[in-house]
């Protein structure tokens, strides 16, 4: 391969030697079946008691659900879509200008997961940022296209109030306080993924991304409307989520589920990829705060119940996150108290 991205306009008419997967870990697409019954909450309604019960029943038998009526503008969520493209499609000199492998970064462009340690890649690029606080982060951000940073800019500030929302309803959902998330997380960072999967030769031979759980506390994903890609974990099966439309999609990440003591599931969840058409998402992610401690909520390990996590700081365990490779065991049973 010529370059370090893929979004770089080359076509490819067989996969690269890097991307290919050993047989026994293929996403077998032909076995995959749709989730037909995906909650899909709406935050428009009334009665908050109801959205409280439908989260804590959808993180607890799911680990995700979609939200509708969720507040973020319609044209800011489709005006972030359209910028992300637009960067996307910036000669590939203009692009690589960002480009690094080091995961420290506040703001860059790669490619796959992570680079250095991979045997097998993904095929993904993806551009990370950081968002919060936004007059620290955003003077970084690209410059082109000449609109990106107002746009994510707005999206990001939209998507951040809906986020900590979700966690009040979560709390509540665990019999807590609305304030125990928030309280226990303090001031949270946020981080963006722009993914993006060019057409792939051969999807069944690689990943946009492989089964993965999220490190940090909420992920709220935009999907490409157009295009399906993200398949979760029930019950030992991989489910195609087809996007809805004007909705997000939240997935409890792995530091909500050692603060619910295990009874919240982070998600495994991955990216497949198709010949025809490139598939964008954009991942935000709400992270507690390096020194925040992680642990069990109190009140949910009263009772008899075992605490089955020991406390750890996020910035510990992120570390360890980022030093393995992305579909190793889970990166919470490390964690777990022996």
């Amino acid at each position: 391969m010529d370059t370090k991205v893929l979004s770089s306009g080359v076509q490819y008419s067989n996969l690269p030697e890097s991307y290919i997967r050993p047989e026994s870990e293929r996403p077998r697409l032909s076995e995959v079946s749709e989730c037909e019954d995906v909650p899909i909450i709406d935050l428009g309604c009334q009665n908050r008691a109801q959205i409280v019960h439908q989260i804590g029943e959808a993180c607890r038998n799911y680990g995700f659900f979609q939200v509708i009526n969720h507040g973020v503008a319609l044209e800011a969520a489709k005006e972030m879509a359209e910028v992300a493209h637009g960067f996307f499609k910036l000669p590939v000199e203009e692009k690589l200008k960002l480009y690094s492998e080091d995961p420290s970064k506040t703001m860059r462009l790669s490619t796959s997961f992570n680079v250095k340690k991979e045997t097998v890649h993904n095929w993904r690029d993806y551009l990370r940022l950081h968002c919060y606080p936004l007059d620290k982060y955003a003077p970084e951000w690209p410059s082109n296209p000449p609109s990106f940073k107002e746009t994510v800019t707005e999206y990001c500030t939209l998507v951040r109030e809906l986020g900590l929302r979700i966690q009040e309803y979560i709390s509540e959902s665990l019999g807590l306080e609305k304030d125990y998330i928030k309280n226990v997380l303090g001031e949270q960072g946020q981080h963006m993924a722009v993914n993006y999967y060019p057409p792939c030769p051969e999807p069944e031979l690689t990943y946009g991304l492989p089964g993965h759980t999220d490190p940090n506390a909420l992920t709220i994903l935009l999907q490409d409307l157009q295009v399906c890609g993200l398949q979760v974990l029930k019950n030992g099966k991989w489910l195609a989520v087809n996007p809805q439309p004007n909705a997000f999609v939240i997935n409890i990440g792995d530091q909500l589920q050692a603060l619910s003591n295990g009874l919240y599931k982070s998600v495994w969840h991955r990216a497949v990829v198709n010949v025809e058409k490139p598939r964008l998402s954009v991942a935000s992610f709400l992270c507690p705060n390096d020194e925040a401690l992680i642990s069990p909520a109190k009140p949910l390990t009263e009772g008899g119940s075992e605490a089955i996590y020991r406390g750890f700081t996020y910035a510990e365990y992120y570390k360890k996150f980022w030093s393995r490779n992305l579909d190793q065991e889970h990166c919470l049973e490390f964690f777990k108290n022996k």
